[in-house]
């Protein structure tokens, strides 16, 4: 992995959010405007280092989108870090909502729908948002879990859209960890925060039943690549 520090003014194309501010209660428009500055204050201290992303930021305009995938509790730190034009599955609970506006002032736009709520339409929406030129991030355990669960929905997707996989993960050196089914990581002020892409996995399987059963392969791939990343974070590996 070449090390690569992290963009300091990053692009944003945050697409249009499906409701305006005026139409949220104002317990809602209170969170997304208290999760914003909290993250951005927090965020602007951290320390950040990027391994492995040159290829996509190099890539031609014509070339392959990819599909990241990431761990549930590791969003906060590496949706900071990437915050390229990218969609996001988001779900269509009642937090779905703030959580859209938030990453939107990352650069990210929202598909929503999950595994359990509206997935087949999310799942045709991805595929489109890829075929037009944007990368697709999704937590392959969430919503619900369990932690560090593989579900096949971003290989479906990758394999429907034609794209390879790209596995994203994070270490920090100091943070909070909720409690929460995911063990969600909150980086604390001043932590080094180190980010590591994978190499693209292009999916050649004749069908769709095969890639369905791949998830296990993909769930020790990114468990060896937070291995890795640990590894580099803490000197006792070369990038």
């Amino acid at each position: 992995m070449t090390k690569e520090p992290a963009p300091h003014s990053p692009a944003r194309e945050a697409a249009a959010p499906a409701t305006s501010m005026a139409s949220l209660d104002w317990r809602t428009r209170l969170a997304i405007r208290l999760g914003t500055w909290v993250l951005y204050a927090l965020g602007a201290t951290w320390r950040v280092t990027v391994h492995g992303r040159e290829g996509l930021l190099q890539r031609s305009p014509e070339a392959s989108r990819v599909v990241l995938t990431l761990w549930h509790g590791q969003m906060l730190p590496i949706l900071w870090a990437h915050r390229q034009p990218t969609g996001v599955m988001i779900s269509e609970h009642k937090d779905g909502e703030i959580i859209a506006r938030i990453v939107g002032t990352f650069g990210f736009f929202g598909v929503r729908g999950s595994s359990s709520r509206g997935g087949t339409r999310a799942l045709l929406e991805a595929v489109q948002v890829l075929k037009r030129g944007a990368d697709m991030a999704i937590t392959p355990d969430g919503p619900r879990g369990p932690r560090h669960s593989f579900a096949a929905g971003a290989l479906v997707l990758a394999y429907r859209a034609g794209v390879p996989v790209v596995s994203l993960v994070a270490h920090v050196d100091r943070k909070w960890q909720l409690r929460s089914w995911d063990g969600f990581e909150i980086p604390k002020p001043f932590a080094r925060v180190t980010i590591a892409y994978g190499d693209p996995v292009h999916l050649e399987d004749a069908d769709l039943r095969s890639v369905t059963g791949r998830t296990q392969e993909f769930a020790r791939r990114m468990e060896d690549a937070l291995a890795r990343v640990e590894r580099v974070a803490s000197g006792r590996s070369a990038p």
